[in-house]
């Protein structure tokens, strides 16, 4: 599958390469579009079910809380992903195990019945949290260094691959999640994720040799101590929740807000932790200060982005007109237009930062990152204006959706992309993974304050709170501007 997205590239003399780029990206790029293809589909199904008769019928909050606690918990389970692919299997065997747990957890959620259906978000997150830090460190080990021309470009071509699956799902596991059963669409992401895993064992010999050392593997004294502790850890929670749940006082809250303070309150442990790890050397302890600005920014703009999957999705399906030229479409297929615009969009902005960065102009990261949160910004208060309209029962026009996830996209493409090369280039060697874990703590940071704001019962769709949001963004983005320089000398020669 990955020979036939080849091309001979005649500066390598003769080496088959992937549109200039390693022949490993081919291998990546495909085993994260089907892996993003089953996490989409069912992202894009999940809230709709949550809400549903058919499906657990559960309130608008609730089903908002659930929704950004889930999202939450697959990039805070990117840390100890990435731990394990420091410490103990490396990144392409964590990789090949992270795929069949997510099948398994797809495989589970097809099951009828409340209890399977949490069972199977709990692997999906596992899994999904195992891979989604190591499958990008073998995407930075493909190239020679930071400062590899080709590196910011091969992340952007990752990222296509990203958004080639996410767009497909909504459009055929949505469908038949929709119109069929919700069930047989879970389902068909299990199968998704199957010939994505099929996908990686095909091609692993032509990923870089790095992928499968362990970096620094645990000795037998902190093999015994971990697993000591992680047993400890599962036997006090089994005891806490036994106990609760036979004095008959347990409630989804028992489960929703310890896991939502924990997102908030791990990130800022893991960072205070590596800023005062003794072993990293002033550039590293420079270049850390400087990534926590990043951190902060990523944080807020996660915080409203990924509310595109549930409060924008529940508002789309209770207030918007899905009928276009006398066609009913599902409402999961709005799930689709973020990740068409990002294939249409990103090829676009990749040769406008080459254009501009061979003239000597192209914007920093820092400047890059300030758009972001401006243009994240600018999305919700465009999303006020169908809010307003739609405050008597009308029905507002698909095109409003559009606009709004027109502008986060851009947004989306200013940051993440970047984010994840800025990571790489400014990670301590000691950490490798760990740090790709570490900027996924800021997607947690951001839907875990969502989360919290729905379980207090906070309406995530009342135009008071989206004008707070939206304001928050654009103050954060003109803030972060102001200080580009500041960030700059944290940053050393890193961009």
């Amino acid at each position: 599958m990955a020979s036939s997205l080849t091309k001979d590239s005649p500066g390598l003399s003769g080496e088959k390469t992937f549109f200039g780029h390693p022949r490993g990206l081919a291998t990546l790029f495909m085993t994260e579009m089907w892996e993003r293809f089953s996490f989409y589909g069912m992202r894009a199904l999940l809230p709709l079910y949550l809400v549903a008769p058919g499906g657990l019928h559960l309130s608008a909050t609730t089903a908002t809380a659930i929704y950004s606690i889930y999202l939450a918990m697959v990039y805070l389970l990117a840390m100890p992903g990435g731990w394990f692919g420091d410490r103990v299997w490396g990144p392409r065997k964590t990789v090949a195990v992270a795929a069949s747990v997510i099948m398994a957890g797809h495989l589970t959620l097809a099951l009828p019945g409340q209890a399977p259906f949490f069972a199977g978000l709990a692997l999906v997150a596992v899994g999904s949290g195992l891979l989604k830090a190591n499958i990008s460190t073998m995407v930075g080990h493909l190239y020679a260094g930071p400062d590899d021309p080709r590196r910011d470009g091969g992340f952007t071509i990752f990222y296509m691959g990203i958004n080639l699956g996410a767009f497909a799902a909504p459009l055929i596991i949505g469908t038949l999640g929709e119109s069929v059963n919700w069930h047989l669409g879970f389902a068909l992401a299990a199968l998704g994720m199957a010939l994505g895993l099929v996908q990686f064992l095909l091609g692993t010999r032509h990923l870089s040799e790095r992928s499968s050392v362990v970096p620094t593997p645990l000795s037998a004294v902190e093999r015994r101590s971990t697993l000591r502790k992680g047993l400890i850890f599962l036997a006090v929670a089994v005891v806490f929740y036994g106990v609760v749940g036979g004095a008959g006082l347990y409630t989804l809250n028992w489960a929703l807000v310890p896991i939502t303070l924990a997102g908030l309150i791990i990130p800022i442990l893991v960072l205070t932790r590596i800023k005062r790890d003794k072993d990293l050397s002033d550039a590293e302890q420079s270049r850390m200060t400087g990534f926590i600005w990043f951190f902060a920014a990523a944080a807020v703009f996660w915080m409203i982005y990924d509310q595109g999957g549930s409060t924008l999705a529940l508002f789309a399906s209770e207030s918007t007109n899905t009928v276009v030229l006398g066609f009913d479409f599902p409402v999961s297929w709005f799930q689709s237009i973020n990740p068409v615009l990002v294939m249409a969009l990103a090829p676009v902005l990749a040769w406008l930062w080459l254009a501009l960065n061979r003239r000597g102009k192209e914007p920093s990261t820092v400047v890059k990152f300030s758009s972001a949160l401006l243009l994240i910004g600018a999305s919700f208060l465009v999303f006020l204006i169908p809010l307003t309209m739609s405050g008597d029962g009308t029905k507002v026009a698909v095109w409003w959706m559009v606009a709004i996830y027109f502008a986060q996209t851009l947004g989306e493409l200013c940051l993440s992309p970047v984010g994840l090369s800025v990571t790489t280039k400014m990670a301590p060697e000691k950490y490798g993974s760990q740090m790709m874990g570490v900027w996924f703590l800021a997607v947690t940071a951001g839907d875990c304050t969502t989360g919290l704001l729905s379980i207090a019962g906070v309406d995530l769709n009342k135009s008071g709170v989206v004008a707070l949001e939206a304001m928050l963004a654009i103050l954060a983005g003109i803030g972060f501007f102001l200080y580009r320089r500041q960030v700059k000398t944290l940053l050393g020669g890193v961009r």
